[in-house]
């Protein structure tokens, strides 16, 4: 590993020597490259450095302790000297092998959720909405751009299904852990009884593919144009606006009437389409390497119950690392880090123990 980094930092040494070089500052596509590979390089020679200095003053310690006549005070010193550096170099050595991890290729693009009430009718589409607010006042606090691109709305103010794309820095690296079916625990608003109800909504984070990633062939695409209509099966829209695209090889279908222009609701459409197909292929992928997906913190599967929101307690719970948060109004208004950072921390830690195996 310590090789492996050695040579790692000639690498960035090198970098940052050119990204001085007016040549290469002129060179836009090259400069950009160059700069991406230094930025995500920085933390880890950053660390490695820092065990390097623990190093020295871990071997410094141990030449004054060898070579003797210290007195008894001075000895005590470097004594807890040379136990610190080697408690800091343990350390730093194992949040090394964290950051040398493989790195998902995925993590800094953009991403598409999609949001549908499951069990439970109305207050699951209610549901729906709430989970939508989470997300967007997320992304709103980090900076991040988000757009609806399909919605299916209640009469009541809920969602049948949304889907919207959040545009940022990291963004899938952040929510690609909220794939899964959502389960939520209170008392409905239309319940006379106060009795506490169970309902569920599925979340499906997919990774935005943009056209390099995936072609797709215009012959294998069948697109049908209708009228929009609103909550309650009602006509909005008079002129054919609405689109339905089906992706034949599979089957896939993405319908969206949003927006008054056939030709903003095709694009959105297509953006929906090529993140569905995009991560059917990775799933395919994923399957193929079993051990891989042992080592992940569920990050697809959309059956799998993930997460309970139970209103009377006050309280998240998380099933799949154990995680319970009783701060559920907070969460639900967009202070996701804890859990966010929890689930990273836990999916480190299981592919940390299946590379040692």
């Amino acid at each position: 590993m310590f090789e492996k980094l050695a040579a790692m930092e000639i690498k960035y040494n090198e970098i940052s020597d050119k990204l001085s070089q007016p040549d290469i500052v002129s060179d836009n596509k090259l400069y950009t490259q160059l700069m991406k590979e230094y930025k995500n390089m920085t933390p880890i020679i950053e660390k490695y450095r820092e065990y390097k200095s623990a190093q020295a003053q871990n071997e410094e310690a141990k030449e004054l302790l060898d070579g003797g006549g210290l007195d008894k005070d001075f000895k005590g010193m470097v004594q807890a000297e040379l136990e610190e550096s080697k408690e800091a170099m343990e350390n730093v050595t194992q949040e090394l092998k964290i950051l040398l991890l493989p790195k998902d290729p995925n993590d800094d693009k953009n991403v598409i959720i999609e949001i549908r009430g499951g069990a439970g009718g109305e207050e699951a589409s209610l549901f729906a909405n709430s989970l939508y607010r989470m997300y967007t006042m997320y992304a709103e606090a980090r900076g991040w751009k988000q757009e609806v691109l399909s919605a299916n709305p209640t009469e009541l103010g809920g969602f049948k299904e949304i889907s919207f794309s959040i545009e940022g820095e990291g963004a899938y690296s952040r929510l690609k852990y909220e794939s899964g079916v959502h389960r939520v625990q209170r008392v409905p608003e239309t319940e006379s009884q106060g009795r506490i109800h169970t309902s569920t909504v599925t979340v499906a984070v997919l990774v935005e593919a943009d056209d390099v990633e995936l072609e797709i062939n215009p012959t294998d695409l069948k697109i049908d144009y209708f009228r929009a209509s609103g909550a309650g099966g009602q006509h909005i829209n008079k002129t054919e606006s609405a689109v339905r695209i089906t992706y034949l090889p599979t089957n896939v279908v993405v319908e969206c009437q949003d927006e008054r222009s056939q030709h903003k609701n095709k694009d959105k459409a297509m953006k929906i389409l090529r993140s569905r197909i995009y991560e059917a292929m990775q799933q395919e992928q994923n399957d193929k390497i079993a051990s891989e997906r042992r080592s992940q913190v569920g990050t697809g599967d959309r059956s799998e119950r993930i997460r309970t929101y139970n209103y009377p307690q006050g309280r998240l719970t998380d099933h799949r690392i154990g995680l319970t948060i009783y701060r559920l109004e907070d969460i639900l208004n967009g202070n996701l880090d804890e859990v966010f950072d929890s689930l990273a921390t836990a999916d480190q830690a299981a592919k940390l123990a299946s590379q040692e195996e």
